[in-house]
């Protein structure tokens, strides 16, 4: 049977990290995985997140399964911090997942169930799980533009002009808060004319809220997708935990399904039961409980907030200095939109060839479209991307 199996396309992300770590460079510089690193090139475990796993290992009896869509108090605590009070509760079924990309692929399969003819609509550029998913799963797909490459800025009008032609039924993917990989978000009344556009089509918002804390904080970060579960009657929300918690290896994600009333939302959270069931049965539950014991302890979650708070500044902080020295480096100002972009990306404008001269000539590792992870930065380091970039000939 296996000799029929062929070879599967590399994982350009993946790739590039085999290809950091067999590089002999003291100086390198690894800008490709999406993973917070402190100056000292550390991901390290949060204050919050050892505390709340010492209570947990302590007063823990039991290691039984949870329920199919996991604990009931995880996801109270996730459709708070996401939703606040935005949409009634019994409006909203939930289903924890293996991370943020097990709640992508748990909502396309959902979309699948419910609409199979529907188109799934995908900002140029995004995330390569996305398409890789859909493709997958054998869905129909489409893009709509968003990144001008000469701005560096959102491309509002080929976006409006896009959406502008999406059918009924059809899903728009949206990245809620610091799109990956581009840095660069919608404005707040920018928003509200993409709502408009695909409400006016009516279409159904699939949210991918990734990175809420990055950006411009717990709140603002949130309001984009609180607008958009304000103004439909059907949503769906895949959030992750990775990032604002720094639980990575724990793969804590939650898929929020909102229904435009509370006899939908009940078949709705049945349907995401089922499809739990059919992919993985019960969801991971350590991650999940570590975060609904931080958010519902309010010692715990204000020492959570104060430490994400702690990152959000220090990667603007960088992505100022980023921007100074290139200022001073290029004598021009065509690279201050990476002090203007938010999370843990941009996407500066280099041409494949040089992102390849960076990493031959100055051991700097970004992805090939030239995203880079500002996270994977210090203050030692800045200087020397900020050169590479100008000798490159960004």
């Amino acid at each position: 049977m296996f000799e029929t199996l062929k070879a599967q396309p590399a994982d350009k992300i993946l790739s590039l990290m085999a290809a950091y770590r067999a590089d002999p460079r003291d100086t390198k510089v690894d800008l490709g995985v999406g993973v917070y690193k402190d100056a000292s090139g550390n991901t390290p475990v949060m204050r919050a997140v050892k505390e709340a796993e010492r209570r947990i290992v302590a007063d823990q009896t039991t290691k039984a399964y949870t329920g199919l869509a996991g604990d009931p108090a995880f996801a109270d605590a996730m459709i708070d911090l996401v939703l606040a009070d935005t949409v009634q509760r019994d409006r909203i079924a939930a289903i924890a997942t293996p991370g943020g990309t097990g709640a992508i692929r748990q909502a396309l399969e959902l979309i699948r169930i419910a609409s199979p003819d529907a188109t799934v609509w995908l900002s140029n550029p995004t995330w390569p799980n996305h398409p890789s998913i859909i493709k997958f799963l054998g869905m129909k797909m489409q893009e709509y533009r968003y990144f001008n490459d000469s701005t560096r800025g959102v491309d509002f009008d080929g976006l409006i002009a896009d959406l502008g032609t999406v059918a009924p039924g059809d899903v728009v993917l949206l990245h809620g808060c610091c799109h990956n990989p581009t840095g660069a978000n919608p404005t707040a009344d920018q928003w509200d004319q993409i709502i408009a556009v695909i409400k006016d089509r009516g279409a159904v918002p699939l949210v991918d809220i990734a990175y809420q804390g990055f950006g411009d904080g717990l709140q603002d970060d949130a309001a984009a997708t609180r607008k958009v579960a304000a103004a439909f009657d059907n949503v769906l929300i895949a959030a992750s935990c990775s990032k604002n918690f720094g639980i990575y290896r724990e793969r804590t994600g939650i898929l929020m399904g909102i229904a435009r009333e509370a006899e939908e939302a009940k078949l709705t959270q049945a349907n995401l039961n089922f499809l739990n069931r059919q992919n993985y049965s019960f969801p991971p539950d350590h991650g999940a409980r570590v975060v609904s014991t931080i958010l519902t302890d309010p010692a715990l979650r204000a020492d959570w907030e104060a430490e994400l708070e702690e990152t959000r500044n220090t990667m603007l902080a960088l992505r100022q200095q980023l921007a100074d020295e290139l200022r001073q480096r290029a004598n021009d100002d065509r690279f201050d939109f990476v002090a203007q972009h938010r999370g843990m990306f941009s996407r500066i404008g280099a041409s494949p060839a040089e992102v390849e001269t960076m990493r031959d000539k100055n051991g700097i590792y970004m992805v090939g479209d030239s995203r880079m992870n500002i996270a994977g930065l210090n203050a030692d380091t800045v200087p020397l991307l900020a050169q590479a970039i100008v000798d490159a000939g960004v």
